[in-house]
């Protein structure tokens, strides 16, 4: 004798295929929200070396804060794809993907920049602010605090951090556009290593 077992009934079958149709909603979005962080949960990655919203405690790490999202995409880019020398940055890149450097481009250009207190010196960083007008004053604007989608913050960042990329720029470890390049060599021919040290000694004497 063959029995035949019925699959079972539910009482409510309106009420259970919505809530399986819950439970599916809730795997598939949790799923997807595991796969890409948020823009805060990637970049409170960066706060060791960055500093709490991307402003850097010093000394070698720079300010990220206030960084225009198209600099911040390129510089990460460039990173990644071991175009910009760095001795940790080229091994941290890679563990972004594409969007995920995007979430955290948007997440620092919206971040105000805090300038924090460091030493300079003063006959330097006034003589340094005459050489930024001359020199450097037509890509970065505003003393070196504004920031646009072809160049970075100098103004408050850390001196440490100046010297170690204008070293770079000088021994053509780090590549330059032509115009920047043509600035930098007419600075040290006219000014020599001295006028790149106040210059550094202006952009560190800014804080807020």
């Amino acid at each position: 004798m063959i029995m035949r077992i019925k699959p079972a009934q539910h009482n409510n079958q309106p009420q259970y295929l919505v809530l399986m149709a819950l439970l599916f909603i809730n795997v598939f979005t949790s799923s997807a929200i595991a796969e890409t962080p948020s823009a805060t949960m990637l970049a409170n990655t960066c706060a060791g070396c960055h500093g709490t919203f991307g402003s850097s405690v010093g000394p070698a790490s720079p300010t990220i804060a206030g960084m225009s999202r198209d600099y911040f995409i390129e510089t990460m880019l460039a990173y990644k794809k071991a175009q910009r020398p760095s001795t940790i940055m080229t091994r941290i890149a890679k563990g972004y993907t594409e969007q995920e450097i995007q979430l955290m481009a948007g997440y620092f250009s919206k971040q105000n920049i805090i300038r924090f207190d460091q030493a300079y010196d003063v006959k330097k960083a006034r003589r340094g602010k005459k050489l930024h007008k001359k020199y450097c004053n037509k890509c970065h604007e505003e003393g070196g605090g504004y920031a646009d989608d072809d160049a970075g913050i100098l103004a408050g960042q850390w001196a440490p951090f100046l010297q170690f990329t204008l070293t770079d720029f000088l021994t053509g470890e780090r590549a330059m556009g032509p115009k920047k390049k043509q600035q930098l060599e007419k600075l040290i021919k006219q000014q020599g290593n001295p006028g790149v040290e106040q210059l550094i000694q202006f952009y560190a004497s800014q804080s807020q």
